[in-house]
């Protein structure tokens, strides 16, 4: 790679990122507009508040064709909860007639103005980041702290690096993803200086990686990056970040400086596959995969896909613990959910080898001992080495018979998933699993066709 090929790229993503002088225009026009229309709501009420835009179009580093606006509403931190959520509430549908609501912490007014999403959230209008009372309330911090130290340049490399971890897979902190977020993708950029200096950077990690850009040093963190929020001295800026996804930053971030191209930039959705192109998989690979199958929880995605990621490790783990080794597994969801794991072993014997303690264990070894002696459907106990044996009639022979169990139940899941499985599921198991493809063809693309 030469410098010159690598600024070719940049070049010719930036072309496509930055928001035009026009899309700009029209941007601050609608937040111009939404900001006045929530200052006239809040001369209303009778506390004082006043009104800020945050986000990534407050700071200058949204990407072209993002439609997101985001203003918030500072309160007293004498209120109580229900007059914020009251007051706040009061704001967002004065300023968004036709919005509705949504909850996260509390709840906030959603809506859209001239094609722009809007969220308008109040917030508390506390002394520091450290001091917050919700989640939200260190936002505005860190809109200041990050419009203080962008410039022009820095903003524009921080486009090229939200769409660069958009195009790899690994941008937005939702607990699907657990990626980057924007707030963190900034801190990086300002951290190293410059776009091409954060994917050298991101190169050359040896996890776990520390960051502390206004040298709190007072907390430790267990995690693969660690971000100290500069505005905050007790959060990990990157908490949600998965390993995984710091690995393959690091796999496209050698790609790139290694051979430079846009299209890195811009996710490729593999085609679905058809049922026939999954059951040609199936026998490629001369697994058994099975998956259950029910009707999707009606939850937000961030209490959905943590509850799926659970549910999917209670699964996994009763299969292993019963001989039937999972080689891999993943977890989908649309209209119905899907958990999908794929095994090397879809069968045993009727018999499993059970250890019992050593014999000279004295009274643990006579229980055990006690215990098998007179039961006619085992084999022993003997004894090998210096512990009780015995071989032991197996509870599933099968990988299917076990999930279509109600011992399924039994592992451990999350709590909306298992109501979901109580009221109603199906297994499947083999070529069964094919029929997938209509409803999540692309997972299962991306699962066949594995990619870093």
């Amino acid at each position: 790679m030469t410098d010159e090929e690598f600024a070719a790229v940049v070049e010719g993503v930036r072309e496509t990122v930055d928001p035009s002088t026009a899309e700009r225009e029209r941007m601050e026009g609608v937040a111009q507009e939404l900001r006045r229309r929530a200052e006239g709501a809040v001369d209303e009420l009778p506390v004082d508040a006043d009104v800020l835009q945050v986000g990534s179009t407050a700071r200058n580093t949204w990407i072209s064709g993002d439609r997101d606006i985001d203003v918030f509403v500072r309160f007293p931190t004498e209120l109580d909860r229900e007059e914020l959520e009251e007051y706040g509430l009061d704001v967002g549908h004065s300023a968004l007639p036709e919005g509705h609501e949504e909850y996260a912490e509390h709840p906030y007014v959603k809506g859209v103005v001239d094609g722009f999403d809007i969220d308008l959230v109040p917030c508390y209008d506390v002394e520091d980041a450290a001091a917050i009372r919700s989640a939200v309330d260190r936002t505005p911090f860190h809109a200041e702290y990050v419009a203080g130290r962008l410039d022009a340049d820095l903003a524009a490399d921080v486009r090229l690096a939200k769409q660069f971890l958009t195009g790899i897979g690994v941008y937005g902190s939702d607990l699907r993803t657990r990626g980057f977020s924007g707030y963190l993708t900034e801190l990086l950029v300002l951290a190293y200086g410059g776009f091409r200096e954060f994917v050298e950077a991101a190169a050359e990690w040896h996890p776990p990686v520390e960051l502390d850009p206004e040298d709190h040093g007072d907390e430790t963190f267990d995690d693969p990056l660690v971000v100290i929020d500069p505005t905050d001295p007790e959060r990990n800026v990157a908490a949600v970040l998965s390993a995984d996804n710091v690995a393959r930053l690091q796999h496209y971030a050698r790609d790139l400086l290694a051979d430079p191209r846009e299209e890195l930039f811009f996710a490729d959705q593999p085609a679905p596959l058809s049922d026939a192109a999954v059951e040609a998989a199936i026998a490629e690979r001369g697994t058994t995969p099975v998956a259950i199958r029910f009707a999707a929880p009606d939850v937000v995605e961030d209490q959905l896909y943590p509850q799926l990621s659970r549910s999917l490790d209670g699964i996994t783990e009763a299969l292993d613990r019963r001989g039937f080794d999972v080689v891999r597994s993943t977890a989908m969801a649309d209209e119905t959910a899907v958990l999908l794991a794929e095994l090397a072993v879809d069968e045993r014997p009727a018999i499993e080898r059970h250890e019992g303690p050593p014999v000279h264990v004295r009274e643990h070894a006579a229980g055990f001992f006690e215990k098998y002696a007179d039961d006619e459907s085992a084999y022993g106990p003997f004894v090998e080495g210096e512990r009780y044996v015995v071989e032991r009639p197996r509870e599933f022979e099968t990988a299917a018979a076990f999930l279509r169990s109600d011992q399924l139940l039994d592992v451990r899941l999350g709590t909306h998933v298992a109501s979901a499985l109580e009221a109603d599921h199906e297994a499947l198991i083999g070529e069964e699993v094919a029929s997938l493809a209509g409803e999540f063809g692309v997972e299962l693309a991306q699962y066949f066709e594995p990619e870093p």
